[in-house]
């Protein structure tokens, strides 16, 4: 709007009342190459703002005048099929046949497009949706853009086909990807996708974890002032650290090139060093040489922690060590949902510690929950990412630990959302709170870009908690900001596809379950466990626990109240949007009528 061209606007120059009249991207100290120097701008500044005072503060009003323009959502008409196949669609039509992901360089990992569409799948039987989701997380945990030796995710990748990353490690991306790796897992069974989220879990809780249980943000893509050193290899080091035979296997494995295998983004010239990345999963190189797949994969990963112990004397990037609730929300519900699928308590743990520490740790003396932590500093009112998000992480941590105390807190947390953040006049939630520091404009965010939005995160937590409880109110509250947007939606619904996971939630069919049984009962942890097995997104489950005589949940969930146990055996309820099966305890039964089948192979 200021400059005619596009960029960061790093420096905007207001009046005392905050409205900008100046902003530009980059400022050097002195002029330098026709661009003007700060120390020529600010008396240029001041001499202005003394000459066309009048004209400045026009200026300013102007823009203030048009942001908040743009600020304001226009609803449409409400979404529905038609908006989920549109969405699909147009994913189909970015798909890259040949690499797996969406539009050309530079290629972010997108998890919420993967969730969408493995739900798109999973109504429709739509198989070119899943061959979508299984190519790309493939091309991406066999890529450069996968860390081999420590594991985790880079940020995107430079180039179409996922070998050259920004080596910058986000959580945020850690959590999403776990989250798409898993339920691909679920909907497939394909090992490698097991392999990768747990893989990812182990450099969280490895290298991101604080020990008072939060999540770090990220890690620097330079280490020594050189992007990627920390991260490439030269032929001559893997031969140095490891004996010939590991060495052999590993250059062969990894596609390491004498002269570098990858070139400089800026000279075009080869660089030396090497991007570990596989040109063939493991699985096809034991095939193919006839080995052992298990074999192969003691032989490698022995290789790896050598070079790993090797690699970890390097100087390491900077960690950026602060703690937000937002991203932690969405790393909690990665966490507890990789607990349920895999059944490993360790991961149940580690998310019930993070949610606990900001329940403790990141809350002000009247309860509200704060942004951001760091060195036992915690400060800046929470944002709607930092509600959505957390409330998310707690809702699969309830049906991950079955701890009431976790579900009532997201309940409050949505009830304070609702309260702070609501826009009673054409619905959706604000950015920031009604009584948070005033800014220019006042927004609603809605794209669901390198993570998911506030908006579209609370739709889906919306139908959920409306499920649990029986409040049809929240319901409403999820189809009226779905309405607010829809106009933007509608026009390009593969820009908002975590609020197309919403939407499928909301068009359903949807299921509430309720287990009845002791909840230490092997009986009714295998009907847990068995659901769990199963990719059947669109639900909410609840555990009535029947050695008690009032238990928690009946006060939050009043129907469950004359839900019981048929001859002491773990009891199943199944419902379609409230209308209800009759209750059975054998869990083939209880899939069937969940409408499960067999995972596609």
């Amino acid at each position: 709007m200021m400059t005619s061209s596009g960029g960061w606007p790093l420096t905007i120059i207001m009046t005392p009342d905050k409205k900008p009249f100046f902003a530009a991207t980059y400022i050097p100290r002195e002029n330098h190459h026709g661009r003007m120097g700060m120390l020529d701008l600010i008396p240029r500044i001041k001499e202005i703002w003394e000459t066309q005072h009048d004209e400045i503060l026009k200026s300013a009003d102007q823009i203030t005048e048009k942001l908040n323009m743009i600020a304001q959502n226009t609803a449409g008409e409400e979404l529905g099929k038609s908006t989920l196949q549109s969405a699909y669609e147009q994913l189909s039509g970015r798909y890259s046949e040949q690499y797996g992901g969406f539009g050309n360089a530079p290629k972010f990992p997108s998890p919420q497009n993967l969730l969408f569409l493995l739900r798109y799948w999973q109504s429709t039987k739509e198989e070119k949706a899943l061959r979508m989701v299984v190519k790309t997380l493939q091309s991406m945990q066999n890529g450069g853009i996968y860390d081999h030796i420590g594991f985790g995710f880079h940020r995107y990748s430079t180039d179409s086909h996922w070998l050259v990353p920004h080596f910058e490690k986000m959580l945020y991306d850690q959590a999403m990807l776990a989250m798409a790796y898993i339920e691909a897992f679920q909907a497939t069974g394909i090992k490698e996708f097991e392999v990768t989220a747990k893989e990812i879990f182990t450099y969280v809780l490895r290298d991101m974890t604080d020990p008072k249980g939060g999540f770090y943000s990220a890690e620097d893509a330079d280490s020594e002032g050189v992007e990627g050193k920390f991260y490439v290899w030269t032929e001559d080091e893997i031969r140095q650290v490891l004996k010939e035979e590991e060495a052999d296997l590993i250059i062969n494995m990894y596609s390491i090139d004498k002269t570098g295998n990858f070139r400089d983004e800026a000279s075009g010239e080869n660089t030396g060093t090497n991007i570990l990345h596989l040109e063939k999963t493991l699985t096809e190189a034991a095939f193919k040489n006839k080995e052992s797949l298990d074999v192969l994969q003691m032989r490698v990963e022995t290789a790896r922690q050598k070079l790993f112990a090797y690699r970890n004397k390097r100087v390491h990037p900077h960690k950026d060590d602060k703690i937000l609730t937002d991203w932690n929300g969405l790393m909690i519900a990665a966490l507890a949902k990789g607990a349920q699928v895999f059944d490993e308590p360790k991961y149940a743990e580690a998310a019930k510690r993070a949610a606990d520490f900001i329940f403790t740790d990141m809350r002000r003396e009247d309860g509200r929950i704060l942004h951001r932590y760091r060195e036992g500093h915690a400060a800046i009112l929470a944002n709607v990412d930092d509600y959505s998000f957390l409330i998310w992480g707690l809702l699969e941590l309830y049906e991950t630990l079955f701890d009431v105390h976790y579900l009532q807190m997201a309940l409050d947390l949505n009830s304070e959302m609702i309260k702070y953040f609501w826009d009673e006049k054409d619905g959706g939630f604000y950015f920031t709170a009604d009584d948070a520091e005033e800014l220019i404009v006042r927004q609603k965010e809605i794209y669901d870009g390198a993570i998911p939005s506030g908006n579209s995160v609370a739709v889906s937590n919306l139908f959920r908690l409306s499920r649990i409880t029986a409040d049809t109110g929240l319901e409403k509250k999820a189809d009226k900001i779905m309405l607010a947007f829809s106009k933007d939606v509608e026009s390009a619904p593969s820009g908002y596809t975590q609020m197309m996971v919403g939407l499928g939630f909301g068009i359903g069919p949807s299921y509430e379950i309720v287990i009845v049984g002791d909840p230490e009962a092997e009986d009714t942890r295998n009907m847990l466990n068995s659901l769990r097995k199963h990719f059947i997104p669109n639900k909410v489950v609840l555990l009535k626990p029947d050695d008690q005589e009032t238990p928690d949940i009946t006060r939050i969930a009043e129907y469950t109240e004359y839900h019981s146990s048929i001859e002491g055996k773990a009891t199943a309820y199944i419902c379609l949007d409230f209308a209800c099966k009759m209750p059975v305890t054998d869990t083939e039964e209880m899939l069937k009528l969940l409408n499960v089948t067999g995972r596609t192979k």
